[in-house]
């Protein structure tokens, strides 16, 4: 059996929306401690998934990163035993791009990307991304 338990996937979602916006803000994880009343170490155990938020916690949370509670909860994993709808609703994105959009390289190519005003040119940067990857792989 081993020795240390695993983090739920709900609170590692969590924490993982907490972590992305908090970048996106450019705050670092010793501001959002300061505004929580808490270490910078008890953010860590919250992004990760590590320690669980309590609700109160997460609603103060989402007050100081300007976000609805609801903002941590979007494309999380179902809950084991719950009911799915099947229907035309879209899959939920894989956890690469959640993985992506909160690394420091995904945050800043994002932050460019929609600085650019003109369509055209943002569709020739895409094609430029998509035949740099073609590049890779071949």
């Amino acid at each position: 059996m081993p020795s240390k338990k695993s983090p739920n996937p709900i609170d590692s979602h969590v924490g993982s929306r907490v972590r992305m916006r908090r970048m996106m803000l450019g705050m670092s994880q010793e501001k959002l401690g300061e505004h929580l009343g808490i270490t910078f170490q008890q953010i860590q155990k919250y992004e990760k998934g590590t320690n669980r938020i309590g609700a109160s916690r997460l609603q103060h949370i989402a007050t100081v990163l300007q976000v609805p509670v609801s903002f941590f909860f979007e494309d999380a994993p179902p809950t084991p035993g719950a009911a799915t709808s099947e229907g035309f609703s879209e899959d939920h994105p894989a956890a690469y791009v959640t993985s992506f959009l909160t690394s420091s390289e995904g945050l800043a190519l994002n932050r460019a990307f929609v600085r650019i005003r003109s369509g055209q040119v943002r569709r020739r940067v895409v094609d430029l991304v998509e035949s740099l990857a073609d590049d890779e792989v071949a």
